[in-house]
């Protein structure tokens, strides 16, 4: 680590975070937003549960605006991306102990964006009419043939607009699809 800052402690696994944190007594946590075992999130959520005011900045490869927003919405002091200089790295530990917030630069314009769009839109009016479909199709357990069939498109347009859905609303799996569903009203729980 560079001058100025000690690694008092790593762990490779997203179950150790609490046992480190209870530990060794960080002046800054820096989470991996994937890990094993618990996401970065999940032990955000954790960590943040026990100690408030511990900045934690997370690291990841994502530089998407949900990601972002996601994490700053559950306590992370700082965002920065795995592929950062190391003098970006000085900046952002600075910067969380000196009280303040840091998201590295490639990401800080995608969240401005996100702040500055009228409040009334939502992630699922991003989603065009056919992809908005297509959500609606997913969310009830059909298969991309299935949909294909019923929408009158092929299979691999279907694929291409499950691919586009994921990245917009930030999801990487069905299940956060059915789950972002539900929250938005576009299925119900009981059809």
């Amino acid at each position: 680590m560079e001058a100025g800052y000690e690694v008092v402690a790593e762990g490779n696994d997203g179950d150790q975070v609490e046992a480190l944190v209870e530990s060794h007594d960080p002046d800054v946590l820096m989470l991996d937003l994937t890990m094993r075992r618990r996401s970065g999130l999940e032990a955000l959520s954790i960590v943040r549960s026990r100690w408030p005011e511990l900045p934690v900045i997370l690291l990841s490869m994502h530089d998407t605006r949900d990601y972002v927003v996601k994490a700053m919405q559950m306590g992370a002091t700082g965002y920065l991306l795995k592929d950062a200089a190391v003098v970006e790295l000085q900046l952002s530990i600075q910067s969380v102990l000196g009280g303040h917030r840091y998201l590295s630069p490639r990401v800080a314009g995608q969240v401005i964006d996100a702040l500055s769009r009228p409040v009334s839109e939502a992630p699922a009016e991003q989603l065009t009419s056919r992809q908005q479909e297509v959500l609606y199709w997913l969310a009830r357990g059909k298969s991309n043939k299935e949909i294909a069939f019923i929408l009158n498109l092929s299979a691999k347009t279907v694929d291409t607009h499950r691919a586009q859905i994921m990245e917009r609303l930030g999801i990487r799996d069905l299940a956060g699809l059915v789950r972002y569903a539900l929250r938005k009203g576009v299925i119900k729980l009981d059809e």
